[in-house]
């Protein structure tokens, strides 16, 4: 979130959550006008294409105009709300700057611009809700044509609409439905051109579509693979498995947290003309939920022992999968694993902004040379995908060497 300081009023912005961020929908407010706020402080829940966030105050001050109400949806960077300790200075400001209109009503004539159908967006102009569900509970009530407001309460936590409660609501009444009407409308009106089902596109695949594609078409992608020696990898995990939980991968990600914590070149990002580094490693991770791929951030995973990185890691990856999505925008890199289900290696797209992804395969049973003489063993094998604008070989080259070093002899240090 962007806060602007103009005299003794502090605008706030609707924040973007990610480079492809056009809109976001203001579901409910945890302020009121008069309320004072600090920083940090929860002010209101976004919900974006991908996830629900919590929009935490930047500066300290009294909440004197909310200018969008909950159920709104409205551009990224729109003024949604003024800090100001004088009431008159805030109408003053919202005159002046927002031409005696709130935002609302100024982006109103912008909402139909967009070309896509968004089945979602009908609803919301026509009936906004405050009530909670998860972002694939909302997609899935307009696909299905159910009233979120018809359910009186979710099983997700705290009462929260989930995609199942949506998809138990429309059965009920339409049960048997579809073979009495839908069956018989295609020869009635018109062959089939083809096979299969036909459903609009949904807004979180709309989102991984626009981002995945700009990170191809934008980011000169460049690939390096290296193999691990694993065995001691595996025995290391498992004996401080049966000390607190933990996974194979919680392992990995702090390899690579140290490993970025020794090479400021991959805790950059390009901003315009400018390489930005940050101090602390944020590792994102790609988590799969209901209707395609969210990437929560853990912040700070180089400060932290291995069971605190365990436990942070098991807290967002379960936040993003009810549809809360923590550290949007704050990853450096991204820890991507799909060794759980048996694949060996692939290459991952980057996530923008940042510089680099790494791609985790199974850990396999192999036959390992050393020495000259052959033995059993476990490999696995990792991919990086790397920005070129910001990372060269060389660079590469030592990232992954330095990775395998770590995960090849972890006792040593995790």
């Amino acid at each position: 979130m962007s806060n602007q300081q103009h005299d003794a009023v502090t605008p706030i912005l609707l924040p973007q959550a990610g480079n492809t961020m056009e809109e976001g929908t203001i579901l409910e407010w945890r302020v009121s006008p008069g309320d004072r706020v600090r920083p940090g402080q929860v002010l209101f829940e976004l919900e974006t294409d991908k996830a629900t966030i919590e929009v935490e105050a930047e500066a300290e001050g009294r909440v004197a105009k909310i200018l969008v109400p909950a159920g709104q949806s409205v551009p990224v960077k729109t003024v949604v709300a003024l800090l100001a300790e004088d009431d008159a200075a805030a109408e003053r400001f919202a005159a002046q700057t927002l031409g005696g209109a709130t935002a609302v009503e100024e982006s109103a004539p912008e909402a139909p611009e967009p070309p896509a159908p968004a089945p979602t967006e009908p609803r919301r102009d026509a009936q906004p809700t405050r009530r909670k569900a998860s972002p694939a509970a909302r997609a899935a009530a307009a696909a299905l044509g159910v009233d979120l407001e018809a359910i009186p309460q979710g099983s997700g936590p705290g009462g929260r609409i989930l995609r199942e409660d949506v998809e138990r609501a429309a059965a009920l009444p339409k049960q048997a439905a579809p073979a009495a009407t839908e069956r018989p409308q295609a020869p009635a009106t018109q062959q089939p051109t083809s096979a299969g089902d036909r459903r609009p596109l949904s807004k979180m695949r709309r989102a991984i579509a626009r981002n995945l594609s700009a990170s191809k078409q934008q980011l000169p992608h460049w690939y390096l693979r290296t193999t691990v020696v694993a065995d001691n990898l595996v025995a290391f995990h498992k004996r401080e498995k049966a000390l607190y939980p933990c996974s194979l991968n919680d392992v990995v990600v702090m390899a690579v947290a140290r490993a970025i914590l020794e090479m400021p070149e991959f805790r950059s990002r390009l901003e315009g003309d400018e390489v930005v580094t940050f101090d602390t490693v944020n590792i994102g991770l790609a988590v799969a939920v209901e209707e395609g791929l969210v990437v929560p951030v853990v912040r700070g995973a180089d400060r932290m022992n291995l069971k605190g990185l365990a436990a942070e890691s098991r807290r967002v990856v379960e936040a993003a999968r009810q549809g809360r999505l923590e550290g949007v925008g704050e990853g450096v890199f991204t820890v991507s694993n799909l060794g759980m289900f048996g694949v060996e290696e692939f290459a991952a797209i980057i996530n923008p902004p940042e510089v680099g992804i790494l791609a985790v395969g199974a850990v396999r049973e192999e036959v390992i040379v050393q020495d000259g003489a052959m033995r059993p063993g476990r490999k696995m094998t990792l991919t990086l995908s790397a920005d070129h604008r910001l990372i060269d070989g060389v660079t590469g080259a030592r990232f992954m060497a330095r990775v395998k070093e770590l995960l090849e002899d972890p006792a040593s240090w995790a």
